[in-house]
């Protein structure tokens, strides 16, 4: 029965572990920004990575917003700059950071249900290839 009891515990641990994966993950200096008169909006923020190994960023998701995607700034063959969906997400490097910025990579909010005030905050859930979910409160600054 020991044996029996040693294997289970051992099995339990074993898959309880990529449950503490969402720890790798760390988000700082989030803020996002709506403009009067726009229908939409975006987020910003630093997201670090201190797991062993590389994760992505596949999705985002809220509810403040009909559409929610994650976006990039591309210069097109005219040489004007354009924002583009990027449906495969951002790679997070192990033990390192990726920005998500004005001018660069972003959360983009798209059909806002209301425009959230200044000093308010909106909740977003970010969707991580390896660490799995986390949702977040990002304040909202649109003097930023």
């Amino acid at each position: 029965m020991t044996f029996l009891k040693s294997t289970l515990t051992a099995c339990a641990v074993a898959f309880a572990v990529p449950a503490f994966a969402a720890d790798t993950i760390i988000v700082t200096d989030a803020y996002a920004r709506f403009m009067p008169g726009a229908m939409a909006g975006a987020a910003f923020m630093q997201i670090e990575n201190h797991g062993a190994e590389p994760d992505r960023l596949v999705d985002v998701a809220s509810d403040i917003a009909e559409r929610v995607e994650l976006h990039t700034h591309k210069t097109g063959s005219d040489g004007v700059m354009q924002m583009m969906h990027v449906p495969e997400g951002f790679e997070v490097p192990a033990g390192g950071t990726h920005a998500l910025q004005r001018g660069g990579d972003h959360v983009m909010f798209m059909g806002l249900a209301e425009r959230p005030e200044n000093g308010g905050s909106v909740t977003v859930t970010l969707t991580f290839e390896k660490a799995g979910e986390v949702t977040l409160d990002i304040p909202v600054d649109n003097a930023r």
